[in-house]
């Protein structure tokens, strides 16, 4: 019996082990792949809206009749991000620094007609929501303002120019 028990204790404890180093071969290989790279100083970056650093597309709801003055919501499921650059930045984009200081991006969207939180985005390659509370021209062009903070006077603002297009409504119509 004891020699039973003991196998059964043996047992038990190379399974709780093998159990024990799958998790952890788990968690460090699936912390390996989600791992975002904080943004930080001395660092060269460009702004992403939707995807794009150049010729962006903001789609915002707009009902009625739309006029130049008309403003709207964002349609929801757009998003603005921040890539690290390293070698030449692509094509056209507005390239930002961070600066000395700067640990984080603030998104500012204009011409913006209501005041809102700035966007805020603290690592590279995550995709932050357009917030759904900004009222944006119906139609017409403006810029997203990708504002290294906090700031230093070598800090440099990426730029993304883009296109607002109204959902369902035409200009004028």
């Amino acid at each position: 019996m004891r020699s039973r028990n003991h196998h059964l204790r043996s047992f038990g404890t190379v399974a709780a082990l093998a159990v024990l180093a799958g998790t952890v071969g788990l968690s460090s290989a699936g912390a390996a792949a989600v791992s975002p790279l904080p943004i930080g100083p001395g660092q060269t970056f460009v702004g992403q809206v939707n995807g794009a650093t150049i010729d962006a597309v903001i789609k915002v709801g707009c009902f009625g009749p739309v006029t130049p003055t008309s403003t709207g919501h964002p349609v929801s499921g757009q998003t603005v991000s921040v890539q690290l650059v390293s070698g030449t930045a692509p094509d056209k984009a507005t390239v930002g620094y961070t600066g000395t200081s700067a640990t984080r991006d603030l998104v500012g969207f204009g011409p913006a007609v209501s005041a809102a939180p700035d966007t805020e985005i603290k690592a590279y390659g995550l995709s932050v929501a357009i917030p759904a509370t900004l009222n944006l021209p119906c139609y017409g062009t403006g810029t997203v303002a990708f504002v290294p903070a906090p700031t230093s006077p070598t800090a440099q603002t990426a730029t993304v120019d883009v296109t607002y297009v109204s959902i369902g409504v035409t200009p004028g119509s």
